[in-house]
């Protein structure tokens, strides 16, 4: 892995260079992306810089300077055999307090980018007890907060799933923890609305764009009439979800079934034709 921090990359990618004060490290006070890279070139940097800008100025964060961070991601690109990579831009409040207020520091800056491994062909998702909060400070933004995720996430691995989903606090369906989702009923494709609660993902923003679907909210029941489920994010692309597991009851789905074939072979083929969409 390669890293980057405040402008310098580093020799040794476990040197200590945050102060143990970064108010990333005591309150989860950031904003970050991950972004897909294939043969050393980033996949949809300008969509994912702008929506950092997003998630940065719903924090009260200084805005990211784009320039920077795209030079930064030049250089932990440079010289790596990654077929796919994956890159992280991370900003931080900075060196602070040992409380909640920021301090005038600045903020941080951390560029890292290592080998993606290829996701699972099918995968199989859990809904999960708690909600997300559609009306937090926080909804829909991209934060380094993300201990609900962890908890969420290690509740679904218990149970052989590999994604967790939320409803949010209406009992609507929202998202995942690092995915969005794709349902299909009565021949409809759907995905929640961003008023759910849910991170406007760049690879739902691409689905919507390249596939079409209705962005409609749902009780979270709907997944028990769904045909076909699929989750999308950068590290999933278009995943076809073969299983769901809720309090204890399970169902299948069709996977892929001919929506979520159809949104494959439509990603794969824009993938091809362009690396900024």
């Amino acid at each position: 892995m390669r890293t980057w921090v405040n402008g310098a990359i580093l020799t040794d990618a476990e040197q200590p260079v945050i102060s143990a004060l970064d108010h990333g490290i005591t309150v989860g006070d950031g904003v970050f992306e991950t972004v897909n890279s294939f043969d050393g070139v980033p996949f949809a940097l300008t969509r994912h810089l702008h929506r950092m800008s997003r998630s940065a100025a719903g924090l009260g964060l200084p805005d990211p300077d784009h320039g920077v961070l795209r030079d930064a991601v030049a250089q932990v690109l440079e010289g790596t055999s990654y077929a796919r990579g994956r890159i992280r831009l991370t900003q931080t409040g900075g060196p602070g307090p040992a409380g909640t207020d920021r301090g005038d520091a600045g903020p941080t800056l951390i560029v890292t980018a290592g080998p993606q491994a290829p996701s699972a062909d099918t995968t199989t998702v859990t809904v999960v007890p708690w909600t997300r909060n559609e009306r937090a400070a926080t909804a829909g933004l991209k934060t380094t907060s993300y201990a609900d995720n962890v908890i969420a996430l290690t509740y679904a691995r218990e149970r052989t799933a590999s994604e967790a989903i939320f409803a949010n606090t209406q009992g609507m369906l929202c998202e995942g923890t690092g995915s969005n989702l794709f349902y299909v009923v009565d021949g409809d494709l759907v995905t929640p609305t961003l008023a759910s609660g849910c991170l406007a993902g760049i690879t739902r923003e691409l689905v919507l764009q390249w596939c079409g679907a209705l962005e409609r909210d749902a009780p979270v029941e709907v997944l028990e009439q769904a045909s076909e489920v699929f989750v999308v994010s950068t590290t999933r692309d278009v995943q076809p979800v073969h299983a769901c597991e809720r309090d204890g009851r399970s169902w299948t789905y069709d996977a892929p079934g001919p929506s979520t074939s159809r949104a494959r072979e439509i990603w794969s083929a824009k993938l091809a034709e362009t690396l900024d969409p």
